[in-house]
């Protein structure tokens, strides 16, 4: 549940670092496939540059993961995030700090995800923002699922190797020019069966700007009751 108290900002500005986490592993309808396929970055720091090209999969983020996960078209993979490298704790939170956020996740078709840079386009499966209702955010849920976040592959998208972003965006200084702190890491998969579908993207860089209304907003202020999550639309297939 998010904290309502305006004033707690100013502890979140001090616990930054307590709140860096990292995307690290990966489930395939239920099987725990550890990091295998995850291209995992060198420590748990945000990227900060909407321009930089370590938004596409973060810093190292080209490096090859030890191998590709088979995901099977229409089926329900699951991304996991923790603080520490190789820490599934499920008492501690997965990104800590009032490290407030929206969780999002993209595919992009690749000729071969062991080599793919990253640049070609992306499109988005996935999005959980901001509840007003009960004042929740995506990354909560996160916390209260010890890390875990349920992802429905595109049961039509064509067969064959594909990078999946898994992404989190702290707001907690967002309120800043460039204070938005983004946490990424893309996954190595081989979809197979599904069918013929080649959905259009966005690339990154510019699929964001440091002016989004998602990117730089202030969710302390008295008059936040509103989050729009920055990208395109969900990929309705």
């Amino acid at each position: 549940m998010r904290t309502t108290i305006a004033g707690l900002a100013v502890f979140t500005l001090a616990a930054t670092v307590a709140g860096h986490a990292t995307f690290q592993q990966l489930w395939v309808a239920g099987e725990d496939q550890g990091s295998t396929c995850a291209r995992l970055p060198a420590n748990n720091n945000p990227v900060t540059s909407v321009s930089s090209s370590d938004i596409r999969c973060n810093v190292g983020g080209t490096k090859a993961a030890a191998s590709k996960c088979s995901v099977p078209a229409g089926s329900t993979v699951t991304v996991e995030m923790h603080q520490q490298p190789g820490d599934r704790d499920c008492s501690k939170e997965a990104i800590g700090g009032n490290h407030f956020g929206p969780v999002i996740v993209y595919l992009s078709k690749v000729g071969d995800a062991a080599s793919a840079d990253g640049s070609s386009s992306w499109f988005k499966i996935f999005e959980l923002g901001y509840d007003a209702a009960t004042k929740t955010w995506g990354n909560d849920l996160l916390n209260e699922g010890c890390g875990k976040q349920d992802i429905k592959i595109p049961s039509n998208i064509a067969p064959g190797d594909y990078l999946l972003r898994a992404e989190t965006i702290a707001l907690h200084t967002a309120s800043q020019s460039n204070g938005a702190q983004f946490y990424m890491t893309c996954y190595q998969i081989t979809v197979t069966g599904g069918g013929s579908a080649n959905p259009s993207g966005v690339q990154f860089p510019g699929a964001y700007s440091s002016s989004d209304p998602g990117i730089k907003v202030d969710i302390w202020g008295n008059g936040f009751q509103e989050y729009k999550i920055p990208g395109p639309p969900v990929y309705s297939g």
